[in-house]
């Protein structure tokens, strides 16, 4: 099994999914529970969900594999992006909702987590790494959207039912104060959508590093609340009539990144 599929597109936009993968090697799989088996933690459909990326000239990287084999989007040295606030970790042990993902005297000990690191998570961010490289060559600038969805309650990190559409753009220090005001306004006025801009998920890793305006690599991430286009108890379907409903304010909110990024270039 491949660590990602990646396709390279035409225009500055470069869209990051690194959390929809479901594979788990079998030697793995044999030591997580039933709970853990489910996947309850995957970012369900949403490389489907962003079905439109081509018409945009996009470049897009998508994991396969779980983020039980390891999280992508957390920082190689596992540090919490949230100090004081509760996390899930590089290679998580608990679910979001505070369930076992190993069996018992299966958890994995730091030397795994360091083989997971390398063999993982190292050859995802050296692709993303290169490719925002080649685009920022190309075009003078870079723009990364980081694509993720989450249940709407998740009672571990966030009280009562998220918003539907969560834009994190690190307190606005990884994009270009016009792009977030412009993609953030897109997000405030989608009609039946509830939205806001750096509230519980202000933007991990990828979102965090990878952001880099005084060098002309711009990022953003947004973390959709599943209930806009699936259903989230198992096994977690896909729901196009849903879909079908939040996809244009998808494709508008990286619209307006494109064109704002063109206006400020």
């Amino acid at each position: 099994m491949d660590l990602f599929r990646f396709r390279r597109g035409t225009s500055p936009l470069l869209v990051s999914v690194p959390h929809a993968g479901t594979y788990l090697p079998p030697e793995l799989r044999a030591r997580l529970t039933g709970t853990a088996l489910e996947l309850p933690d995957t970012d369900w459909h949403v490389d489907r969900l962003y079905d439109f990326l081509d018409d945009l000239g996009a470049s897009v990287l998508v994991a396969t594999h779980s983020r039980y084999v390891i999280d992508l989007n957390r920082p190689p040295d596992n540090a919490n992006l949230y100090p004081g606030q509760d996390t899930t970790g590089l290679v998580p042990i608990d679910t979001v909702a505070r369930a076992e993902v190993y069996l018992p005297g299966e958890v994995p000990g730091e030397g795994e987590v360091a083989a997971r690191r390398a063999q993982y998570w190292q050859p995802y961010h050296d692709r993303l790494e290169r490719e925002l490289e080649r685009i920022r060559a190309a075009h003078g600038y870079a723009l990364l959207w980081d694509a993720h969805s989450i249940p709407s309650e998740v009672p571990r990190f966030f009280p009562g039912r998220l918003p539907d559409l969560n834009v994190g753009t690190n307190g606005g220090a990884s994009c270009g104060a016009a792009m977030e005001a412009v993609v953030s306004a897109v997000a405030e006025r989608a009609s039946g959508y509830t939205a806001v801009l750096n509230g519980r998920f202000k933007g991990g890793y990828i979102t965090r590093h990878y952001g880099r305006p005084a060098e002309r690599t711009h990022a953003i991430q947004l973390e959709l609340s599943q209930r806009t286009y699936m259903n989230e108890p198992p096994p977690f379907e896909f729901r196009e009539e849903l879909a079908a409903k939040v996809r244009p304010t998808l494709r508008t909110m990286l619209e307006t990144y494109l064109r704002a990024a063109a206006g400020s270039a």
